[in-house]
């Protein structure tokens, strides 16, 4: 598990990127941009388990992530991972904060991201 102070902590540390909320109705809704060119890599979410057809009441914090087309399918059979939530699913996932994907995957794909929308 990694959590959503983990990984804003190393979107600064790693991009120098501090989250910006964009939305006034959904004000955990978390956007990780680049400097230069203003382009998402990540959005941090707190979401209702119900939008995602998950099981259980309340909410789940999520990270959506720009991907490399071919890694979607085979990352979508890995626990904790989703169609993009709000996104293309063509070329973004969403993956569960609490569940068990690991954390050096988690910031991989991060970076990944973070390279994919450069």
């Amino acid at each position: 598990m990694m959590s959503r102070e983990e990984i804003l902590a190393y979107a600064a540390e790693t991009y120098g990127a501090q989250p910006e909320y964009p939305w006034e109705k959904h004000p955990t809704y978390g956007v990780l941009r680049h400097r230069h060119n203003r382009k998402w890599f990540a959005v941090v979410m707190e979401v209702p388990r119900c939008k995602l057809h998950l099981e259980g009441e309340g909410t789940v914090d999520v990270l959506n992530l720009k991907c490399e087309p071919l890694m979607i399918g085979p990352l979508r059979h890995e626990p904790g991972v989703l169609p993009a939530y709000h996104m293309n699913k063509e070329h973004w996932i969403t993956i569960l904060l609490d569940s068990p994907f690991p954390p050096e995957t988690i910031r991989s794909l991060l970076d990944l991201s973070f390279d994919l929308t450069r």
